[in-house]
């Protein structure tokens, strides 16, 4: 195959590693992270370029911020219109940026909403006082210039920051393969800290942190971060910061006044609103935004009645919402050898000293070069006052007056042009006073430049008044307090439900739900057509119930979960996972440390926990085991086990009371003790155990229902029917031999 000469062929792998590598350099070093040295990325850069190429400084009237965002787009950056202007906006706004660089008028987003800034052709800009600190040396040799995207412009390869500007906004931003988030600082700290490193250029990190004693963010919410884990932070270079909002109690109710950064009362509000909707908040009331231009952050938070515990209530909705929050920490920045690094505390300080000092260098370099360039000149004028008449004489009778002015003079070329093009009267009595008068000022100040270039001790003092200067002018005290506190809780779920009585009802095809109260009549309830009532449990919403299936598995749910009786509720078969064919026969709730009888209608059970019965699983678990055929009946709860009666009774009309203290007590199911003697041939023509119910020792007593008829059983009735566990029992008198059930009543 012949290719054109300006064709290369290459193999395909090598041609996307190139690729893929330029793209990413490209990334890293033009777009997502800032330099070391004036803390910009490259359109943050050019913004604040343009703006004061504009004449946009902080005294200047402001102007169109489409005007600006032009002018970077055609001249230094070739990129979308929308995130220019972004980034622009994002320099403007005080809740974003800790010292923002831009002054903008108009509709710059709110803290409500970052992002409802305003169209550039409405808002309007100029640039900061303090933006002056990234641009009042720029025309004084202090910065590499190169050409633009397309070489008609000329552009700074970086700012001439006076103060460490990467630390006092700092930035986010992804690159390939790596990301920066540096959070702001407070200028007074961190100048503090620049100085001590120029006092002391052995100081440690340990002894840097005496002065940055964490970020500093655009908000007052309190950062809580220990005070070793933020040593660790800067001493690596990454980790997290952990922020607080602050709230004061106001007449009973809770007034948040400040949030983390970056977190809008809207947000916020939406938070909570949604744990309200999903009765996890019961212990609040209502909520209101009262936020507004006098009160930025004001959200009051009005309790259900005066006994709640409202710092508790606090500790919950910092844990469960962004009141509270957490926010990475990655010092990666280019550095002054062009690299990516993540740096830690002291290496960026280092490192910016350094860049400062190569900065008011130049700075006094080029000062030096214009103050002996005018001193060259004003030897030229001294000359010409003192010789002016044969100065005149030459240009008047030479006709190239420049060489014979050099020759006699001794002049160099710069100073005989720059005597040619002297107006005479400058050489009068009084200019030559006054060129005197600026000879000697600028040899006095050549003096001094060079006095502070040859000595280190002298360039420090200066950097180090100037930083003071800045500080002092530009700076402010810290607004993110530093409070040491431990990580907030969230409590536990049963702590945020109401403790209100319930009584849950099953239906016979494994509908359930939940009824306000203990005086709920269940069977009388509305149900599904071919449904009816089949077991109830009273309890409390706080408690967790447990439904036990056909074969013996137990599931459990919290009792606040359930629907409302108001209608027909929902299958569990939606809530847990039953076996093929299994249906759900009993329902209990209780507290876990309760004891009670499980049992099947077998004639067989055991005391148990009511905590053996909780499952975490969908599928529960197994708890009883089951003969065929057999079915979980209602388990009683114990009050004493020691002093409690078990009364069982069969469908046949048997009845047999003894002690709970007979049946053993069992922590991870089985099948249990025998409870009363069935013989086969009665089990085998349908006899079985219809209920069994506890009572307490002489006082206790029940009612056993047979078809519209029933017996109600006292103590001193219920002892001619005691015996030991296993026995066949007392048979009830005629009419009631045919017993569908066993109720407590007493």
């Amino acid at each position: 195959m012949n290719l054109p000469a300006n064709y290369e062929q290459i193999p395909l792998k090598e041609y996307a590693e190139r690729a893929y590598l330029d793209y990413s350099m490209y990334v890293v070093l033009d777009r997502a992270l800032p330099f070391v040295g004036d803390g910009l990325k490259p359109v943050q850069r050019r913004i604040v370029y343009a703006m004061n190429d504009l004449g946009l400084g902080a005294t200047a009237k402001p102007r169109k911020s489409a005007l600006t965002v032009g002018e970077v787009l055609g001249k230094y950056h070739p990129h979308g219109d929308s995130a220019c202007y972004e980034a622009m906006v994002l320099m403007t706004q005080p809740f974003s940026y800790r010292y923002p660089l831009i002054d903008g008028q108009g509709n710059f987003g709110s803290t409500e909403n970052p992002k409802s800034f305003a169209a550039m052709r409405y808002t309007e800009a100029r640039l900061t006082p303090l933006a002056a600190l990234l641009l009042q040396e720029i025309d004084q040799g202090t910065v590499e210039w190169v050409p633009n995207y397309d070489g008609t412009q000329q552009e700074p390869s970086w700012l001439p920051a006076r103060v460490p500007h990467v630390l006092l906004n700092g930035g986010t931003g992804i690159a390939v393969g790596m990301a920066t988030d540096i959070p702001p600082h407070n200028l007074r700290e961190v100048a503090t800290a620049c100085i001590r490193l120029l006092d002391e250029p052995n100081t440690t990190l340990a002894e840097l942190l005496e002065h940055v004693k964490g970020p500093d963010f655009p908000t007052a919410a309190e950062i809580i971060t220990p005070a070793n884990e933020i040593a660790a932070m800067y001493a690596t270079g990454h980790g997290s910061v952990r922020c607080r909002g602050v709230y004061i109690k106001e007449d009973g109710d809770v007034v948040i006044t400040a949030l983390p950064y970056q977190v809008s009362p809207s947000k916020i509000v939406e938070q909570i609103a949604a744990l309200m909707n999903a009765k996890k908040l019961p212990m609040l009331e209502q909520i209101r935004d009262e936020s507004d231009h006098e009160n930025p952050i004001r959200i009051v938070l009005i309790p259900r009645s005066n006994r709640v515990d409202l710092d508790e209530m606090m500790q919950h909705l910092n844990a469960t919402t962004d009141i509270e929050k957490s926010f990475r920490i990655n010092l990666n920045m280019i550095g002054l050898d062009g690299k990516p690094q993540v740096k830690n505390l002291r290496q960026i300080l280092v490192e910016w000293l350094r860049f400062r000092q190569d900065t008011v260098t130049k700075r006094l370099e080029f000062r030096l070069a214009r103050v002996e360039r005018r001193l060259h000149l004003l030897e030229a004028l001294r000359i010409a006052y003192l010789n002016l008449d044969e100065i005149i004489r030459i240009v008047r009778t030479e006709d190239e007056p420049k060489p014979v002015l050099i020759a006699r003079f001794k002049l160099s070329e710069e100073q005989a042009d720059y005597i040619l093009e002297t107006r005479l009267r400058q050489l009068a009595r009084l200019e030559e006073m006054k060129i005197s008068g600026e000879r000697d000022e600028l040899e006095e100040e050549r003096a001094r430049i060079n006095v502070v270039l040859n000595s280190k001790a002298r360039l420090k003092t200066l950097i180090k008044d100037e930083l003071k200067d800045d500080a002092k002018k530009y700076g402010d005290d810290r607004r993110s307090p530093l409070v040491e506190r431990s990580v907030s809780q969230a409590l536990d779920e049963a702590a945020l439900v109401a403790s209100e009585p319930v009584t849950i009802v099953l239906s016979a095809k494994g509908w359930i739900r939940s009824a306000k109260g203990h005086d709920v009549d269940a069977p009388s309830l509305g149900y599904r057509d071919g449904d009816s009532f089949l077991a109830s449990a009273r309890g409390r919403t706080t408690q967790q119930v447990v439904f036990i299936d056909s074969t013996g598995r137990s599931y459990s749910t919290s009792a606040h979960t359930l629907p409302s009786a108001r209608g027909n509720g929902e299958p569990l078969t939606g809530r847990f996972a039953l076996p093929t064919g299994a249906r759900i026969d009993a329902v209990a709730i209780t507290d876990a440390n309760t004891r009670l009888v499980l049992a099947s209608d077998f004639g067989y059970g055991f005391v148990t926990k009511f905590e053996t019965l909780l499952a975490n699983k969908k599928a529960g678990k197994q708890v009883l085991n089951m003969d065929d055929d057999a079915h979980v009946l209602a388990p009683p709860l114990v009050a004493d086990s020691a002093r409690d009666r078990l009364v069982v009774a069969t469908s046949a009309g048997h009845v047999l009371m003894f002690s709970v203290a007979e049946l053993p007590e069992l922590d991870k199911g089985g099948k249990g003790n025998k409870l009363i003697e069935i013989p086969k041939v009665k089990l085998a023509n349908g006899e079985r155990v219809v209920g069994i119910a506890v009572v307490a020792e002489g006082k206790g007593e029940v009612t056993l229902y047979a078809g519209q008829r029933k017996l109600t059983l006292k103590w001193a009735d219920l002892v001619e029917y005691g015996g030991t566990r296993a026995s066949r029992g007392s048979l009830l008198p005629r009419g009631l031999q045919r017993v569908e059930r066993i109720a407590t009543t007493g």
